[in-house]
Order: structure tokens, then C-alpha cells, then sequence
């Protein structure tokens, strides 16, 4: 049956999907692939599943993107260094193409904008040889043979860790025969080995004999000491220093001048480096896409196949037609639909709002091709149930004045990389947005704001019996006037003697949902059944599952209607549990209207019947169909000779069409089993819903009364400050952090467990297409 056939149908199912083969010619292939992943509605199937990646047509390209990546993860390097950051506008049009980039064309603005540090830079250019190589070149002191030299000396720079053990061990290894004298070095030096900014102090050694001076230079090589030449004579050391002054000055200017130029370079980048990361993400996926294409016999045309939605086939075909006139293909693409028994993908059409609770329930399963789709009911039910747990109308505005923040701000958040908490509740905005509007609702259901009760809606109807009773919180109350407008009336929070009857409220009230909920469940596996044409499962599986679950628990939730309209004092525990054990006995003060034994023993023998209905029919149907499938295919061969081989290929095929009674049996023995069982138990789950509610009211209560109004009757001002921070702190880290994720964990497994169960397979995979909107940063 066609999903798109029932106009009321669609929001519950996902897209009707087909198969399809593109036959695209080569030359406008890429063309082709790039239109598509603007376009985002093809999930391209891997022909080529058997080859490695480098065996596949397109690896080169893929080697040679990867390579541009590596070379824009440097530039971002960089400019990361520099404290610049990648601009999000470009000043580039979209026409750039991978040539272009890997060719360096889109460099030239950067340069031209640099052009004059760029003519200083190569007036210095004869300077540049002397930044790899230590200050002064290191040479030999040579005298003068005819000159008498009394004295020689070294000079040069050691580690200022190393300077007292260098001390040391120059004065043993000459005996004392030296003169050391060390000054600090006031800024850190570059060492010339490993570039590394070290403290040096500048030390002279003098010394007397060529014994000496070798074991002087020995011990400078070994603490790793730089040694640099310095004269004797007072006018050449006056115009070393001078030379010495001026190649610094020159290096200074020229070093300044390359800072200039790189930071000119890279804010040039900056401007540009998202559209060129982009770009290389995009060709990158491209020819990753082209590698799942299988080439046909002629070598002329990619093939590809994939699944697609039905309403994209002629965006699709369109696609194709520009990519062939833009590529200038003197042959179209083909676009045909292909026949398949493979399941194809779910593909739900979600926005913003719905997106998050659809991902609710992908996270339990995705849904089978066209099951029904319990996101819909769980954008309602959801943020419902979340609020019945948390119902208080002042927590519910701090939740949604939080929610709504990041709803305002969200074309700022989306562009950020937020951190995983952040991230996490940015996403699920609308969904907190729903819980909290639900629970303003049920917050003045229960008239709480912050435990404490108002009268919205109207004065109470409870007052003082007489002129003596002046506390109206304490027992003494009677009615005398109509019954409060709307929720809860403000007199029961207070009241001692109508206190049992607000958690009987919520308590029953967390029946009739559960209840509800779950016939809901049940109703929607009549839906699926009926949509696939299975009315083995409408008749051996709804029919009975709807009779049990009402026979017992739909009749607890009319007997609790009931009692509310009638005002009976019934006691309904006992009705349920006599139901069982007497059934036929007199109902004396628990009878809420007439007939109502009979109609009870009636519900108790449907509900035990339901049980073997459910059991028994469906795996002998079952039997029956196949037998009636394969009449008349279960004649022997006839072998004209003993094939062993050709023997066992028939007993393979003869085993594979045998019926499994034995197991088919058992699993609908199971099935049984899980649902009469589950019936109990999942009914008894959703009290927690009464549950939470009470004890979010209870602490509400607890920090209202005993933090703030304890605070304030100390009559001090500072204690009173003290108690409302301590109160703030313990309702946004209590109540509006650990409540909220208590009841969403709660609602959670109510919907997984006790709603989706009933329906729900979750067997399907995501539709996932070909997308450069799904392109992330991550991915390289």
C-alpha cells in the first residue's frame, strides 16, 4: 500500500521512497554529483564495495584534496599563532574551483597588498643568509708569530643553569691556571643549536700555553658553551661592535618587515579561508562520491544507484539536465526507477521544532520503512507528562525564560561551537520550550508557584466554621461558596484534611494517562497492521490486546471517573481485588452504579479469554497460509545420477521453505506472556508521575519553609540576603537542574518502554543523502 495514498496518513509516515539508477556521462559526472549535494535528496549506494580506497578511479584527486587540507589546517595554524581568526564573510564569489586555489592565483591580492614590505623585504635579501647562523662566525684567534703573546682568551656564551658547575670544573682541570670572569645576560638568547630562547651569562677566560687553551675549548664543547671570536685591540673591538650594532639594527628592520608581511598574508587568508575549506570539503566529497559509481562496459558513463524520496524525482532529473548543459555533454543523463524487495531508508521531513523530537525517538530505534511514526504523538505527549511531574507554574516560567534566551539568540549559537552541555540543551530548545509552557498548565492545575498557593481563579471555597476558627490552614474548613474556577483550590496545601485527597488526585489521575496512553499505543498498532494489509495481527493481535487491557484497567480508570462525578466513598482497591477473588459477591458500599457485578463478571471472563486469543490462532494461521502458499511444490526431483552435490542443494532449498511451528509458537507464547505481564507492570510505572510530582511539591515545600521564611523571621537584614541566595542556589541546582533532567528521564522511559512497545519496531536505518549542508568542521 502506498503511504502517499491517504492524505490523513502522511504525518505518520515516512517518505514513500524508490530506487534509482543514474546513468551520468563521464565529462559531466562532477557536475552531476556537485548539484546533487546542493540538491541533498540522493543516498548514493557503494558499487564498488569490494575495492580498497586507493583502488578506486578518483583516489588521486582524493590524495590531492587531501593535501590542500593539510595546507589550510597550516594557514589556520598560523593565524591561530598571530591571534587572528578566520573571517565567516568572504570577499571572494563562489566561482572558485580546486585549480585555482592549489594554484596559488587567489594569493595575489595578499601579495599586492603587501607589494612595499615585499621591495623592502628584497632590498635585505643579502642579509637573510645570517638568521641560520650564529651572530659571528666562529675562527680561530691567530697571532702574530713575531709578536711575544703572554696571555690568550676565550669568550662566548654558556647556559646560566651550567655556570657555576663550568666554574668549577675549569678551575680543577687547569689547577687554578685561569681567570674566569661571567656577567648576566639581562634578556633570554637564541641558542644557534636548538632555537630555543635559553638564560646565558657571557664569560672571558684567560689563559696562558696551548696546553691550557685545548683543554679550555674541550670543556666549552662539552657544557655546550657558544664561543664566539673577540679582539684584544681596543680599535678593531670599537668597530666589531659597531658592525655588530648595524647587522642587528639591519636584521631588526628586515625581521620587522617579514612580521609585517605575514601578518599582511594572513589576514588576506583569514578573509578567504572558509570559502577555500569549504571548497576542498566539497571536492573532497565529490570524488569521494564518484568512487562509489561502477564505470559501464563503453568507459563512456558512471553508474550509480541510490534511494531518493518520490516527490524529488523531478528535482533530481533537473539536476542532471543543468549539469549535462553546463559541462557541455552532448549527452544526457538517465534517470529510471528501479524494482527491489530491499527495505529502503526512513526519511521523515522534519524543521527546527520537529527535529528534536523526532531525534527522541531515533534514539530508541529508527522506524521501519512507513511504520508509524510515534514523533508525532511525542511532540504532545512528551513535554505533557514532563510537566505532570513537574508541575509548578513559577518553575515553569524560569525554564521557559531560559529556553527562550537561546530561541532569541539562536542564529548567534548555531554558528559557535558550543561546549557538549551547552550544545546538548541548545538543540533540544524547543522541546525544554514545550516542557515548560506545560508546566506553567499544570502549575496552575495544581496552583503551586514555588510550593506556595495563590488564588488566580478566584477566592477559595473552603472558610472558618465559626468566629473562633482564625487559622485557615489547619482543620476546622467547611465550603461556603461555589467550587474554585480552575485547579486546585488554594485551601487543600494548606489543609491537613484535604491533603490525602490532592495525592489521591495525582495518583489516579497518573492512571487515567497511563491508561490512555497506552490504548494509544495499542490503536496505532492497528494502523501499521492495517496499513501493511496484516489482519492476522488486527484480529489475533489488536483485537484481543484492546479487549484485555479495558477489561481490567480501562474499567479502574471508569470506576475512578465515576467516584470523581458521583462523590461516592467507594473504596476501589477493594473492587479491583474482589473483582478477582469473589467476583460473584455482594458489592454492599463499594457498588458505584447498578449492574455493575454483573458487567464486572463480565469484563473478568472477556479478559480471560482475550489471553488464549492471543496465544493460539495466529501461529496455526500462520501454518495454514504457508501450507496454502506452497501447495502442490513439494515433489523430488528427479536426478539422473547420484550428485551428492546437486542433492544437498535441494535439500538446502527444501529446508529453507519448512514452517517452523515449535518456534513460531514459542514466540507468540512469549509475546503473550510479555504483554499480560506488561499490562500489570506498565500501568503500576506510570505512578511515577505521581510520584515526582509529589516530591518536586515536597521539596519546593521544604526549601520554601525552612530556608526562605526561616531566613525571614530572623528579622535581620543579612540573614535574610543569606537565606534568599541559599534558596536561589538550591532552586536552580535542585529544582530547575536535577528535577527537570529527573522528569525528562522519567518521561523518557515512559514513551520508550511503556508507550512505544505497544507499536513501535524501531528496525529501520536513517535515510541519509548526499550533502554538503551535512558537511561539519570535523570532517577532513
Amino acid at each position: 500500500m502506498d503511504g502517499g495514498c491517504c492524505p490523513t496518513m502522511d504525518l505518520l509516515r515516512s517518505e514513500p521512497m524508490q530506487l534509482a539508477q543514474l546513468i551520468i556521462p563521464i565529462e559531466s559526472s562532477r557536475h552531476a554529483i556537485s548539484y546533487l549535494g546542493d540538491l541533498g535528496l540522493f543516498q548514493f549506494k557503494d558499487l564498488n564495495a569490494e575495492r580498497s580506497p586507493f583502488q578506486r578511479t578518483y583516489a588521486t584527486q582524493i590524495k590531492r584534496c587531501g593535501e590542500m587540507a593539510r595546507r589550510l589546517r597550516f594557514f589556520k595554524e598560523q593565524m591561530k599563532k598571530a591571534g587572528l581568526s578566520p573571517s565567516a564573510r568572504s570577499t571572494t564569489g563562489n566561482d572558485i574551483d580546486l585549480d585555482d586555489l592549489e594554484a596559488g592565483e587567489f594569493f595575489y591580492s595578499a601579495q599586492s597588498s603587501a607589494a612595499a614590505q615585499q621591495r623592502q623585504f628584497e632590498r635585505q635579501h643579502s642579509i637573510e643568509k645570517s638568521i641560520d647562523s650564529p651572530l659571528l662566525l666562529e675562527q680561530e684567534m691567530t697571532t702574530d708569530p713575531s709578536k711575544h703573546v703572554k696571555l690568550g682568551f676565550v669568550s662566548g656564551l654558556v647556559p646560566r643553569e651550567k655556570s657555576m658547575t663550568f666554574e668549577r670544573i675549569l678551575f680543577r682541570a687547569t689547577r687554578g691556571n685561569v681567570f674566569l670572569k661571567q656577567a648576566v645576560v639581562n634578556d633570554p638568547v637564541v641558542d644557534p643549536v636548538s632555537g630555543d630562547k635559553v638564560e646565558k651569562n657571557v664569560f672571558i677566560i684567560f689563559y696562558s700555553g696551548e696546553r691550557a687553551k685545548n683543554k679550555i675549548l674541550k670543556i666549552c664543547e662539552a657544557f655546550g658553551a657558544n664561543r664566539y671570536p673577540f679582539t684584544d685591540d681596543l680599535g678593531k673591538q670599537f668597530q666589531m661592535i659597531t658592525e655588530v650594532s648595524g647587522k642587528l639594527s639591519e636584521l631588526k628592520i628586515t625581521i620587522d618587515a617579514g612580521l609585517l608581511h605575514r601578518s599582511s598574508l594572513l589576514q588576506t587568508i583569514g578573509h578567504q579561508h572558509e570559502l577555500w575549506n569549504l571548497l576542498v570539503k566539497k571536492e573532497k566529497s565529490i570524488y569521494h562520491t564518484l568512487n562509489m559509481l561502477s564505470i559501464d562496459v563503453t568507459k563512456m558513463c558512471l553508474v550509480a544507484e541510490g534511494w531518493c524520496p518520490v516527490y524529488a524525482s523531478n528535482q533530481i532529473q533537473n539536476a542532471l539536465q543543468r549539469a549535462s548543459l553546463d559541462s557541455s555533454s552532448q549527452v544526457g543523463a538517465i534517470f529510471q526507477v528501479l524494482q527491489t524487495k530491499e527495505s529502503p531508508p526512513t526519511y521523515f521531513r522534519t524543521n527546527k521544532f520537529t527535529s528534536a523530537f523526532q531525534e527522541i525517538v531515533d534514539a530508541y530505534g529508527v522506524a521501519k520503512y512507513q511504520e508509524a511514526n510515534p514523533g508525532v504523538y511525542t511532540i504532545v505527549t512528551f513535554p505533557f507528562l514532563f510537566a505532570v511531574m513537574f508541575g509548578d507554574w513559577g518553575h515553569g516560567i524560569c525554564l521557559l525564560l531560559a529556553t527562550l534566551y537561546f530561541i532569541i539568540r539562536e542564529r548567534k549559537f548555531s554558528s559557535q561551537k558550543l561546549g557538549d552541555i551547552v550544545e546538548m540543551t541548545f538543540g533540544g530548545r524547543y522541546v525544554i520550550m514545550m516542557m515548560a509552557l506545560f508546566s506553567i498548565y499544570t502549575g496552575l492545575i495544581y496552583n503551586e508557584f514555588f510550593s506556595v498557593p495563590f488564588e488566580l481563579f478566584g477566592p477559595s471555597a473552603y472558610g472558618c466554621r465559626d468566629q473562633s476558627c482564625s487559622d485557615a490552614t489547619t482543620v476546622g474548613l467547611s465550603k461556603v461558596r461555589g467550587t474554585y474556577s480552575f485547579g486546585v483550590d488554594p485551601k487543600w496545601h494548606g489543609s491537613r484534611s484535604e491533603l490525602p485527597f490532592l495525592n489521591s488526585l495525582k495518583m489516579k489521575m497518573s492512571i487515567l494517562l497511563g491508561v490512555a496512553q497506552m490504548n494509544l499505543g495499542i490503536i496505532l498498532s492497528y494502523f501499521n497492521a492495517k496499513f501493511f494489509g496484516d489482519n492476522l495481527n488486527i484480529w489475533y493481535q489488536f483485537v484481543p490486546q484492546i479487549i484485555f487491557l479495558n477489561s481490567l484497567f480501562g474499567y479502574l480508570s471508569l470506576l475512578i471517573i465515576v467516584k470523581w462525578c458521583t462523590g461516592s466513598q467507594a473504596d476501589l482497591y477493594h473492587v479491583m481485588i474482589y473483582m478477582f477473588l469473589s467476583p460473584t459477591d455482594d458489592l454492599g458500599e463499594n457498588q458505584l452504579f447498578l449492574g455493575q457485578k454483573f458487567i464486572q463478571i463480565l469484563l473478568l471472563l472477556l479478559a480471560l479469554v482475550a489471553v488464549p486469543w492471543m496465544l493460539f490462532p495466529k501461529p496455526y494461521l500462520l501454518k495454514k497460509q504457508h501450507e496454502e502458499r506452497h501447495q502442490g511444490q513439494s515433489y523430488a526431483l528427479l536426478h539422473g545420477g547420484d550428485d551428492p552435490l546437486e542433492e544437498d542443494h535441494h535439500q538446502s532449498l527444501h529446508g529453507h521453505e519448512e514452517f517452523e511451528f515449535t518456534e513460531v509458537f514459542v514466540h507468540q507464547l512469549i509475546h503473550t506472556i510479555e504483554f499480560v505481564l506488561g499490562a500489570v507492570s506498565n500501568t503500576a510505572s506510570y505512578l511515577r508521575l505521581w510520584a515526582l510530582s509529589l516530591a518536586h511539591s515536597e521539596l519546593s515545600s521544604v526549601f520554601y519553609d525552612k530556608i526562605l521564611l526561616l531566613a525571614w523571621g530572623f528579622n535581620n537584614v543579612i540573614i535574610l540576603i543569606i537565606g534568599i541566595i541559599v534558596f536561589i542556589c538550591a532552586t536552580v541546582g535542585v529544582l530547575l537542574v536535577m528535577e527537570t533532567l529527573s522528569a525528562f528521564l522519567h518521561a523518557l522511559r515512559l514513551h520508550w518502554v511503556e508507550f512505544q512497545n505497544k507499536f513501535y519496531e524501531g528496525a529501520g536505518y536513517k535515510f541519509s543523502p548526499f550533502s554538503f549542508a551535512l558537511l561539519s568542521e570535523e570532517d577532513e
